[in-house]
């Protein structure tokens, strides 16, 4: 009689997992903690909104081109050494930084801390679930999801203590201690695993991959810049990185499951649409992340700390939802759940496109909580869909994929709606042309005046971010039904909403 394999979670499971979340939160918290410094970065650099949101572009770019490196790696050097060295990578560009001289220094350092930090989430999962075993995968992914619910709901308000009372800098310098007390832990508690050979890395198609997105996002950015999206310059840049990509299409479609990402998988009509939702909601949900901390603090005038509490919202909504969205995929299928999600989330952006001067806190802290629930139930039912499409030996494939269309998706949504902000308050206020530091530079009884038009210029940006989150629901009506006497097969879902 073969052993039932053991089915809580002990002592060592939960001491790992105590690890893995201890050096996931710092590169999950660092995205939001960002946010609501992003108007103080602009306004000490004298910089642009287009370029300032290089600051989340460069470190959402960096944390995706990596990921799909992170399977490969971790077989090669072994899981553990792969985690340490993406702590302490992390750590090394959070202290370059944290002292970062010029805008540009700041974001070449942001590119250094998402090279270290896009790999510590997935190589944690790798260390547990190795641990764990299939029987109890579901539980010991909830833990994973513990700073991915806590992120967005303490990083605004920590980002904004550490800019009101200490400087922006801190935001940096706080991930020292954090990553200490991590490294240490991994260095005591994780379990050694000897490198083996596997596939040779796929240096053309990281040659291809990364160079085409961040030449393309540069173009994009460079449009809010100079000449607008018909430049030349912008035209150029743009379809040059189009081809890149194009050619690592064409490139992994022959090398196949070797590829740095297997595009194969895409073929497939579960996956395929699980990833175009968890893309197109990538554009709307990063993107709105920056336009949210720059209205409170642009229009309303709030300090980095106020701009971090009244994001709680969003944050306690996704919470919320979860939890309910993981049990009722399991009883209604993904399809219902993610379409609801997704409308409710389109209703919460539809108030944003109406806000003013002096809009109701009350009615945007309701919006925002309808917006966080409303995506809260459409990440875990389309991430289920998705692996439910894959066998075994695919997860690690999918996961690498999966993860890289999200943060590729959140860099180009940062980039486009920055830049959509930057030219509606450019048509709408002509006088400032002088970056976020403009506003700052207003009397007070100016910057009242022209706080109407620039409101104005969110509420369409907004409406952008309202069409891509319509445009997620081509690809979530399409996800598959729950087919009838089908077993529970997102039991995952279930373990981990429990």
């Amino acid at each position: 009689m073969t052993q039932t394999p053991p089915q809580k979670l002990d002592r060592e499971i939960l001491n790992l997992g105590a690890v893995v979340v201890l050096g996931t939160i710092m590169s999950i918290l660092d995205v939001t903690i960002v946010n609501v410094a992003i108007p103080t970065l602009g306004r000490d650099y004298h910089t642009s909104i287009s370029t300032i949101q290089w600051v989340m572009t460069g470190y959402m770019l960096a944390f995706a081109s990596v990921i799909p490196l992170t399977g490969w790696a971790s077989e090669r050097f072994g899981a553990k050494r792969v985690w340490l060295a993406s702590l302490l990578l992390f750590m090394l560009g959070s202290v370059l930084a944290g002292a970062a001289w010029s805008v540009g220094a700041l974001i070449a350092f942001r590119v250094l801390q998402g090279l270290g930090g896009g790999m510590i989430l997935p190589v944690g999962q790798t260390i547990l679930a190795q641990a764990a075993g299939p029987q109890r995968m579901g539980r010991v992914m909830s833990v994973i999801g513990v700073p991915m619910l806590l992120g967005p709901i303490f990083g605004p308000v920590l980002g904004g203590l550490i800019v009101d009372q200490v400087s922006w800098r801190w935001i940096f310098f706080v991930n020292l201690p954090v990553g200490v007390l991590a490294v240490g832990a991994a260095q005591r508690l994780l379990p050694d695993a000897k490198p083996r050979l596997g596939e040779r890395l796929d240096l053309r198609g990281l040659a291809l991959l990364s160079p085409g997105i961040a030449i393309f996002l540069y173009a994009m950015s460079e449009a809010g810049n100079q000449g607008g999206l018909g430049s030349s310059r912008t035209i150029g840049g743009a379809a040059t990185g189009l081809a890149l990509v194009a050619l690592f299409v064409w490139h992994a479609s022959v090398r196949g499951s070797a590829a740095l990402i297997d595009v194969s998988l895409f073929l497939r009509r579960s996956f395929a649409t699980a990833a175009g939702v968890n893309f197109l909601l990538g554009l709307a949900l990063f993107g709105s992340l920056i336009l949210l901390p720059l209205y409170y603090q642009v229009v309303r005038h709030e300090s980095p700390l106020a701009t971090g509490l009244l994001l709680v919202p969003q944050g306690l909504g996704a919470a919320l939802a979860m939890p309910l969205a993981g049990r009722l995929t399991d009883e209604i299928g993904a399809r219902v759940v993610v379409v609801v999600g997704m409308i409710l989330a389109g209703l919460g952006t539809l108030a944003f496109t109406q806000v003013g001067a002096s809009t109701s806190y009350v009615f945007l802290a309701a919006a925002l909580l309808v917006i966080g629930f409303g995506l809260g139930s459409t990440i875990v039912p389309s991430m289920a869909v998705a692996f439910q499409a894959l066998s075994r030996e695919e997860t690690p494939r999918g996961t690498s994929a999966l993860n890289a269309i999200q943060r590729i998706a959140g860099a180009i949504g940062t980039a486009l709606l920055a830049i959509v902000l930057q030219r509606a308050i450019e048509a709408n206020v002509p006088a400032l042309d002088d970056g976020i530091q403009g506003m700052s530079a207003l009397s007070q009884l100016h910057r009242a005046q022209v706080a109407p038009a620039i409101a104005d210029a969110f509420g369409s940006t907004f409406w952008v971010a309202l069409g891509l989150t319509a445009a997620a629901l081509v690809p979530a009506l399409l996800l598959p039904r729950r087919r009838r006497g089908e077993a529970s097969a997102a039991s995952p879902l279930r373990e981990s909403a429990a």
